[in-house]
């Protein structure tokens, strides 16, 4: 039996809508997943609110959650250059807890190790309530909030002004999911894009609070930088031992790796090379490096104009509709940074245990700092079941806060 020229047609036709409804029907899967994993990882889980409000009512309640952190006696190590000082700018507790106790437990001269915690105005509460019932002496740990800087508090910081119209220029990316679902022509890498972009992290100070060490510490000279995110497997006095040789900047390269995905970047990762005001000024092959574990001269820094330089691109990117990059502090960091990053060997900061399923236990082990950047943050159920032990260990599971508000291994 002949088929008609007619049906062949139709069939084609057919053929074609159905190819169109597969392809609309893969999309919308794809746009929903980029959803749910921005929702899993941008919500703060049940089990950090319940330890945040109950450390919280422990602070108002109890004069021992309200102990001076340092005390009185401890307050001069907190500008004694001869220690070894840590900053660590958070607003989770857990995440901190977790980092600073990994700091202590691995460092060989405990008394000479000083923990410096900056939190927000909210978190400030649970915070000190947190560090003041869990010593980790012989360390000394402050915790202080941005507020109680009274260089913060009373001058004017660009990047707030910065942050504000930051946030104004992305909530065009709000709508919702019936929004971006029924919208026929948005890819799912530009749906992705448009959902990093309003990750809350980005809005918080506690991402860029690292640009104005220099002044938040005016009688330090030297510090290593931590994000709460990490985990600390090592001593880390050595890095106090590295030769800088004038650089204000300590940091893993991440050009040079194996990994393509975390290991492999490169300016041209990060920075529009197609916008002329990066093309005509950087070199897209330039090696990319790591914040996150940072050694920071501050002296060095103080001879510069790395904070300006941070303060003019970022301002320039909102200029230019967010075009010169989208996301995070990185890019802006590279730029203000260049030429004053001096790289150390990569032992020292391990990257991508957010992101790569693939790494195991035993490699990811060999580092002296583990960090979990990507969504799958340790605390998250969304967190590799494989990895999340080398954060937990350091978890006492049997603490009443943490036995009260569910937390499990």
């Amino acid at each position: 039996m002949k088929t008609s020229k007619s049906d062949a047609k139709a069939f084609a036709l057919r053929l074609k809508a159905l190819i169109k409804l597969l392809e609309q029907k893969t999309r919308i899967a794809k746009i929903q997943e980029f959803l749910y994993r921005h929702v899993a990882s941008s919500s703060i889980p049940k089990t950090l609110h319940c330890l945040s409000l109950r450390l919280a009512a422990e602070h108002s309640t109890s004069a021992a959650a309200r102990t001076p952190l340092p005390p009185p006696e401890l307050v001069p190590a907190l500008v004694d250059n001869s220690r070894h000082h840590f900053v660590l700018a958070s607003d989770n507790v857990l995440a901190a807890a977790v980092v600073a106790s990994s700091l202590v437990h691995h460092a060989l001269l405990r008394n000479s190790v000083v923990v410096h915690i900056i939190t927000d105005r909210k978190t400030y509460a649970p915070m000190q309530a947190w560090f003041a019932l869990h010593s980790l002496a012989p360390a000394v740990v402050e915790v202080r909030a941005l507020h109680h800087f009274d260089w913060f508090a009373r001058g004017r910081v660009p990047v707030l002004e910065v942050m504000e119209r930051d946030r104004e220029a992305r909530s065009q990316f709000q709508g919702g999911s019936a929004a971006i679902l029924a919208s026929e022509t948005e890819k799912p890498v530009v749906v992705a894009a448009k959902l990093q972009a309003l990750s809350p992290k980005y809005y918080s100070i506690m991402n860029h609070i690292r640009i104005y060490l220099p002044e938040l510490f005016p009688s330090l000279k030297k510090l290593v930088f931590l994000d709460d995110d990490i985990v600390v497997q090592a001593d880390l006095s050595p890095l106090w031992e590295i030769d800088l040789q004038g650089k204000v900047n300590g940091a893993v390269e991440t050009c040079r790796g194996e990994d393509k995905f975390v290991m492999s970047k490169r300016f041209k990762n990060y920075l529009n090379f197609s916008h002329p005001l990066i093309s005509n000024s950087f070199n897209p092959e330039e090696c990319a490096w790591a914040f996150g574990m940072n050694i920071f001269d501050l002296d060095a820094w103080r001879k510069t104009n790395i904070k300006e330089i941070y303060h003019e691109w970022i301002q320039k990117n909102l200029e230019l509709d967010l075009s010169l990059w989208q996301l995070g502090t990185l890019p802006p960091g590279l730029i203000a940074f260049q030429g004053h990053v001096h790289i150390i060997d990569p032992y020292w900061h391990m990257l991508g245990l957010g992101y790569q399923e693939n790494t195991t236990k035993d490699v990811a082990q060999k580092a002296a700092v583990i960090h979990f950047n990507g969504r799958a943050k340790p605390w998250l159920e969304i967190a590799f079941p494989q990895l999340r032990p080398l954060w937990t260990n350091y978890i006492d599971f049997s603490d009443r806060f943490i036995k009260a508000c569910n937390i499990r291994p």
